[in-house]
């Protein structure tokens, strides 16, 4: 019998038809998250799933789906799977490491744009029907002279530093380990404590995973440090961001605005997680910025992610150690 692989979420034909030919695969071909119920009895008698954002994989899981060899996440950030978990069953858990680096970067710049230049008010001016040519409204923050402030300096961050050099800016950044000389010379770029990174930038990015430790970083407290009429974006991982303290610190005036990807409401390994966006912010059009989680939403981008991610599940049914891999399961037999 061919081993049976689990799709959770639409993927493009090609990849399902590259996984078709050694295995039988279930898809999910609408646009929406299937029930854990629906994905329990889909995966039950599942040797490999591909997962992405919305799911998460805990022990229980597992334990239903005694024939899963590997669960391979279809993305970078990965706190709503049970890596421990994965390893103590035997199933191997890898994610795609780098492929999403470029284009989180490239939306961070376009974000930093957009709030800043007012492009959706200047947008919805014009189809308006009120514009009549060049009026003295609608200024905004410039970047050029100007500094940002990068919390984190992996992959992402890096990219993020070297973009933004282009546009003649002053980048500090917090990080335990130094940017190597070279680069910092090339990006302008100095390390700096986490404190003074708050409190001398006039853009602070926030570029983290989530963990313990990073849960609600920027706080209340971190904002007040912030420079008044300073923006903060986040395009790492929502829950970085308190976002009910954004909500004031707009209200104050002390943040000139809030751009951002990613959400707490999509923190679904968080007990306590929100189920929605506070609408505060939903109806502040005028600071904030917003996009559906689309950081690594570039069409060739999302295909090569696709077929990363089916490779190393075709891997690991091989008996091979897969591309990806955080873990060493207990019970996995790895070919020579």
């Amino acid at each position: 019998m061919k081993p049976k692989i689990v799709i959770t979420h639409w993927i493009h034909p090609e990849i399902v038809e590259m996984l078709s030919s050694v295995a039988e695969v279930v898809t999910n071909d609408t646009l929406e998250t299937l029930t854990r119920e629906e994905l329990l009895r889909r995966s039950k008698d599942a040797d490999a799933i591909m997962a992405f954002m919305p799911d998460s994989v805990d022990d229980s899981f597992l334990a239903a789906c005694p024939k899963l060899k590997i669960v391979f996440a279809a993305l970078k950030g990965y706190d709503n799977f049970d890596v421990a978990a994965c390893t103590k069953r035997g199933v191997w858990f890898g994610i795609v490491p780098d492929l999403l680096t470029v284009p989180t970067a490239e939306l961070t710049v376009g974000l930093l744009l957009g709030l800043t230049r007012h492009v959706m008010a200047g947008d919805d001016h014009v189809r308006s029907g009120t514009f009549h040519g060049w009026r003295p409204k609608l200024y905004g923050a410039g970047l050029a002279g100007s500094t940002i402030g990068i919390i984190g300096m992996g992959r992402v961050g890096k990219a993020i530093a070297k973009r933004l050099s282009g546009f003649e800016m002053n980048t500090v950044y917090c990080d335990s380990v130094p940017l190597n000389p070279v680069d910092e010379q090339a990006w302008n770029a100095r390390q700096v404590s986490f404190d003074e990174l708050l409190t001398c930038s006039d853009f602070v990015v926030p570029m983290l995973p989530m963990t313990s430790d990073t849960f609600h970083l920027i706080d209340a407290r971190a904002i007040s440090k912030m420079k008044r009429g300073s923006y903060l974006l986040n395009t790492s991982r929502g829950s970085v961001v308190d976002e009910n303290a954004v909500v004031e610190a707009l209200n104050q005036g002390h943040l000139a605005g809030y751009a951002a990807d990613v959400f707490e409401m999509e923190e679904w390994a968080r007990p306590d997680r929100p189920w929605t966006v506070p609408q505060a912010l939903l109806e502040n059009r005028t600071q904030t910025l917003f996009t559906p989680h689309v950081g690594s939403g570039v069409k060739k981008v999302r295909l090569e992610i696709e077929r990363y991610s089916a490779h190393s599940i075709l891997q690991a049914l091989a008996g091979q150690r897969p591309d990806g891999a955080l873990n060493e399961p207990l019970k996995a037999s790895v070919a020579a």
